[in-house]
């Protein structure tokens, strides 16, 4: 069961990650904001509760809603700051700290829970395990398949990578980056409220929810750069020594590990797992 729980822990990582990473991979900052976009996600969860609807209607909703959000906060926030990476991050935390309290002003401080897409447990070599925990990875396959055909196989994904590679290059040959640059905004705020949604059955909800999720991502995002089969790696060895630690030694020291190791592999090799 060990293996399962590396392998599990490993797509959940993943998945709350790769939105980050996609924003980060073609506008180069950091969106301090996303763990209130996982955040939102959650509540899309809890009103789709709330109003009696099936659970699986808050998957969609959390996407729309993020990706709508998204690409507001794209156009009038990010837009201005791209030539300023750091004031971008730091009109990104800011967002982040304000959507944190609007959504206390609305839900209240209150811990809430909701209603698991995926229930029960299923028998492996003889032992139970969670089917949602298996449901999650299946989640992060679909997710970075979804991405490798939106990369190699789709006119968005080659424009993206063009300017990736050469910004400069890509806008003389024609390429509007700026709408590139919004797509891809709304795509990753979109996917972060997802990974919300898909979070919710492991760990409760409120208004700070996003924060301690978003400094793993953070330092995963570091070790990955731009590379999304780079993230994966990331995510299963450091998924896989968060869960050895939290097994062997201590839960709390495994709450750190990924940001420990991190900060180690960036500091011995600064492009992490994407070395050139």
């Amino acid at each position: 069961m060990l293996i399962l729980d590396i392998v599990t822990t490993a797509a959940v990582l993943f998945i709350v990650s790769a939105g980050l990473l996609a924003i980060f991979g073609v506008l180069k900052i950091i969106n301090f904001a996303h763990g209130a976009w996982l955040t939102i996600g959650a509540y899309c969860a809890v009103v789709t509760a709330g109003l009696g609807l099936n659970p699986w209607f808050a998957l969609p909703l959390a996407f729309v809603v993020g990706g709508f959000l998204g690409g507001i906060t794209e156009h009038f926030i990010v837009r201005p700051l791209y030539q300023r990476p750091l004031d971008a991050i730091l009109a990104t935390w800011g967002l982040g700290i304000v959507i944190g309290q609007l959504i206390t002003l609305w839900f209240g401080r209150d811990v809430q829970f909701t209603p698991g897409l995926v229930g029960g447990t299923v028998d492996i070599f003889g032992i139970s395990y969670s089917l949602y925990r298996l449901f999650a990875l299946g989640a992060a396959i679909v997710i970075g398949l979804g991405f490798a055909f939106l990369l190699e196989g789709t006119r968005l994904g080659l424009t993206a990578q063009a300017v990736i590679m050469n910004e400069m290059l890509a806008k003389g040959l024609g390429i509007d980056t700026d709408k590139v640059r919004l797509a891809t905004f709304i795509i990753g705020t979109g996917l972060a409220a997802l990974a919300g949604v898909l979070l919710t059955p492991l760990t409760s909800v409120d208004p700070t929810m996003g924060v301690a999720w978003l400094i793993g991502a953070f330092m995963l995002v570091m070790v990955a750069g731009s590379s999304f089969g780079a993230l994966a790696v990331a995510c299963l060895v450091f998924g896989g020594a968060q869960v050895i630690v939290s097994t062997y030694i201590s839960p709390i020291l495994g709450g750190i590990t990924v940001a420990v190791l991190s900060a180690l592999v960036l500091r011995i090799s600064p492009k992490g797992f994407a070395r050139a």
